[in-house]
């Protein structure tokens, strides 16, 4: 009995955080409808989201396709297939490890350090006073956070799958020795405009998970300096495991749009 009361618990805790997204979710959307957007705030968000951002999308994104260029080619080095290396590492990063890798930093980054602005204003009644203003904390908040992060998120995603497919291909001709042109042309080949629809469509859905879970974790942060680390906390975990769960549906969802075999 009591394991199911704490599993019923858990459910009722689950659902009350889905709905207080949604409910966020909505107020953003309808608020965006409206009209009531301050370009000033959503031009300095996007230079916080998406400028500062550049160097951890473009380390991430190198990095990632030079190791995994190491790998396939030792793997596929015993079975003559070197020059498949290419399309394989290309196909990983705009299907997968791009968007994923792209929204799990930029979580941890981004999502952490609105959690903590937001957070801090709560706890320091500086929504109330905005409210107290006749100003909607969702309006002057969250909505320019949204409309960066949507604009942003897509950008970084190409940024951080470009510079992994380049490293891929300097790793794999220049280091490892693979032909060229055959590393090229079967690249080339292997992938289209499907896989880069793919990026950008994993790369919003994303944004609008870390953007909503950051900026409610920071709307109900209490207890002061403790509860603001403890929010901070709570949003780089949920982000990160919410884009993990995502990705496997969005998967499943576009490669039935999209199947990485009709070529």
């Amino acid at each position: 009995m009591a394991l199911l009361s704490t599993l019923q618990n858990a459910g009722n805790a689950f659902l009350l955080y889905l709905g207080q997204l949604a409910i966020l979710a909505g107020e953003t959307f309808g608020s965006s409808f409206a009209g009531r957007i301050r370009v000033k705030l959503v031009l300095q968000q996007i230079a916080e989201i998406g400028f500062r951002s550049q160097p951890v999308v473009i380390v991430t994104g190198a990095f990632t396709g030079a190791v995994f260029t190491a790998q396939a080619y030792f793997q596929f080095a015993s079975l003559n297939m070197e020059t498949a290396v290419g399309p394989v590492v290309a196909l990983s990063m705009f299907r997968e490890l791009g968007p994923v890798l792209t929204g799990i930093m930029v979580a941890g980054r981004v999502g952490a350090a609105m959690t903590a602005e937001i957070g801090t204003m709560k706890v320091s009644q500086q929504i109330d006073a905005l409210r107290a203003l006749a100003v909607n904390p969702v309006d002057y908040l969250v909505v320019p956070r949204a409309l960066a992060m949507f604009i942003s998120m897509p950008f970084l995603v190409v940024e951080c799958v470009a510079c992994g497919v380049l490293a891929s291909y300097y790793v794999g001709v220049e280091v490892l020795n693979i032909t060229g042109v055959y590393f090229l042309a079967n690249t080339q080949k292997f992938t289209d405009s499907s896989d880069i629809i793919m990026a950008l469509t994993k790369g919003f859905f994303f944004a609008v998970v870390i953007v909503f879970i950051s900026c409610r974790e920071g709307l109900q942060a209490r207890d002061g300096a403790v509860g603001v680390g403890r929010a901070t906390t709570a949003t780089v975990v949920n982000c990160s495991l919410a884009i993990l769960i995502a990705n496997f549906f969005l998967t499943m969802a576009l490669n039935i749009v999209f199947p990485a075999g009709d070529r």
